[in-house]
C-alpha cells in the first residue's frame, strides 16, 4: 500500500500549552481523508505542520516518503494548502492574486499564465479573472484560495474547513472539484465540522481530540466500532410513538423518533406489533445506520469547546 501521509507521534506546544500530544495516522495515496475534531483539538496545527508552515517539537511526518524534517523543500512542491481563513489581496483581481501565489510556488512566465487560466476554469471563475476579489462573495473567494493551492500541480491538497460560511453553489462546486482531483490521482486531506461532508466524500478518517487520534479507519470501520444501531419510526399524525421500556427511551428526530438499541431487529418487530395493536398509522418504520455526527459526539462529548 502506498501512503501519501505518514504521521508518527507528532507533538507541538504553544507557550507550554500542548496542541499535539503524539498524534499519528496514515493516509492512503489517492484517497480523500477526513480529519475531524472539536475546536482546539489540533487539526489546524497538524495541517500546518504537514504543509511545512510549522515545525513539530517532536515526532515524524512523511509526505510521499519524504521526511518533513530533512526534505522540506521537496515536500512543499508536492503539497497545496487551503487555509481556514481566506488569504487574498482584496484590491487585486483574481488573476493577479494567482500571479502572486504562483510565483511563491515557483511557477513563472508562460507556464504560470497557462496554469492561472486552467485553475480559474477548474474552480468556475474563468469569467471573473480580471475582477477585484473585494467584489466576490465568500464562496467565490474560497474558490480563488483553492485555485491558488492548485497552481503548481500538487499531489496532495490539504483543505482546512473549506466550506465554512459559503453558499450552497460554491459548496457543491468544491465537492465536484475534490472528486475530480481524486479521479486524477490527487490525495485530499479534508478538515470540516460538517459530518455529512465526510460521509459523502471521505474514504477514511481520523477523529482527533486533545491532540491525539481517538478513533480512525474507514468510515465503515469507525461506524461499526463506535456507532449504535437504531430503529426509526414516524407516525402519520405526528404523535409520539408507543414506549418500549425494554429498549430505552426514543428521541425525536426529523419529524419522527429514533430508538438506539443493540437489538434493532427485535425493536423494529415489537414497535410494528404495538402500532398494529393500537391501529396507529405508520409513515415510516425502518432500521437506520448510526450517524457519524452521533459517533463524533459520543467520542468527543457534547459540550462546545473553543480551545
Amino acid at each position: 500500500m502506498s501512503y501519501a501521509i505518514e504521521v508518527e507521534q507528532l507533538t507541538k506546544s504553544y507557550e507550554n500549552k500542548a496542541a499535539l500530544r503524539g498524534i499519528g495516522f496514515k493516509v492512503e495515496a489517492g484517497s480523500c481523508f477526513g480529519l475531524l475534531g472539536p475546536n482546539g483539538a489540533g487539526k489546524s496545527t497538524t495541517m500546518k505542520i504537514l504543509s511545512g508552515l510549522l515545525e513539530p517539537d517532536q515526532g515524524k511526518a512523511r509526505i510521499f516518503g519524504n521526511d518533513l524534517g530533512t526534505a522540506a523543500n521537496e515536500v512543499r512542491k508536492q503539497v497545496g494548502y487551503v487555509p481556514q481563513s481566506i488569504t487574498l489581496y482584496e484590491k487585486l483581481s483574481a488573476a493577479d492574486n494567482l500571479v502572486f501565489f504562483g510565483e511563491m510556488y515557483g511557477v513563472k512566465g508562460k507556464e504560470l499564465k497557462r496554469r492561472i487560466d486552467e485553475v480559474l476554469e477548474q474552480v468556475g471563475l474563468a469569467d471573473r479573472a480580471k475582477d477585484a476579489v473585494e467584489k466576490f462573495s465568500g464562496g467565490m473567494k474560497r474558490r480563488v484560495n483553492i485555485a491558488a493551492a492548485l497552481l503548481h500541480r500538487p499531489k496532495l491538497i490539504i483543505m482546512d474547513e473549506p466550506t465554512v460560511g459559503i453558499d450552497p453553489q460554491s459548496r457543491n462546486h468544491i465537492f465536484e472539484m475534490i472528486r475530480s482531483l481524486q479521479q486524477s490521482g490527487v490525495t485530499v486531506l479534508y478538515s470540516t465540522h460538517y459530518m455529512e461532508e465526510v460521509e459523502s466524500m471521505c474514504d477514511s478518517l481520523a477523529i482527533v481530540d486533545n491532540g491525539q487520534v481517538i478513533a480512525g479507519g474507514t468510515l465503515g470501520e469507525v461506524m461499526d466500532r463506535f456507532g449504535t444501531q437504531a430503529v426509526y419510526l414516524e407516525l402519520q399524525d405526528g404523535k409520539a410513538p408507543p414506549a418500549l421500556a425494554e429498549y430505552g427511551k426514543a428521541e425525536a428526530k426529523d419529524g419522527g423518533w429514533i430508538l438506539e438499541t443493540a437489538t434493532p431487529l427485535d425493536a423494529l418487530a415489537d414497535w410494528a406489533e404495538v402500532c398494529k395493536e393500537r391501529s396507529l398509522k405508520v409513515k415510516r418504520l425502518e432500521m437506520v445506520r448510526p450517524s457519524l455526527e452521533h459517533v463524533f459526539l459520543t467520542l468527543t462529548g457534547t459540550t462546545l469547546r473553543d480551545n
